[in-house]
């Protein structure tokens, strides 16, 4: 690969780097081919961009990025793993291969937001919920309010009716 060729693909996967909400990086050593089909489909299914990349080209890359605290895990066989939109659905992916007990899928590190995950940080965003899931609960919330206004504006005409029936009833006593 030439020079001319290597910076673009420098810039390319800086592109990336910047554009991205969540990385991801593992070594992937040992691997089957098989295994690696398997990741890199549901990583596809999850929106999330699965590459492997010359240390070198993507310690350039990730330079004046949110991702540039990810340098010093640039050690070894790398692989990238870039989420556009949802970085839990990725890491739950990663964080599957990464259980596998043949330990041939290991997680190095991630970045959210420009913060750097470790594998603790990597397996607690694993667990989170997904991205649908929160979504129904945060309407779910944002409609209970609503629903409890308008059975309390439903009460008020019959609690209307039940005090003036009372009166009716008290007057017509005395």
């Amino acid at each position: 690969m030439n020079k001319q060729s290597k910076q673009e693909l420098v810039v390319q996967m800086h592109d990336r780097l910047t554009r991205a909400k969540a990385v991801f990086l593992a070594d992937f050593r040992g691997m089957s081919v098989g295994q690696a089909t398997n990741l890199r489909n549901e990583l596809r299914s999850a929106s999330v961009e699965y590459k492997v990349f010359k240390n070198t080209l993507l310690d350039l890359a990730a330079e004046g990025t949110d991702v540039e605290c990810i340098r010093p895990h640039l050690a070894g066989p790398t692989a990238i793993a870039i989420s556009y939109d949802d970085p839990v659905s990725a890491a739950k992916v990663l964080n599957k291969f990464a259980k596998d007990p043949t330990g041939k899928f290991v997680l190095k590190a991630g970045v959210l937001s420009g913060k750097l995950l470790d594998l603790k940080q990597i397996q607690a965003l694993a667990d989170l919920p997904s991205r649908e899931v929160l979504i129904g609960k945060m309407l779910g919330s944002m409609q209970a309010p609503a629903t409890n206004f308008v059975g309390v504006l439903a009460a008020l005409p019959g609690s209307l009716v039940r005090v003036l029936d009372a009166i009716r009833v008290q007057k017509t006593t005395h």
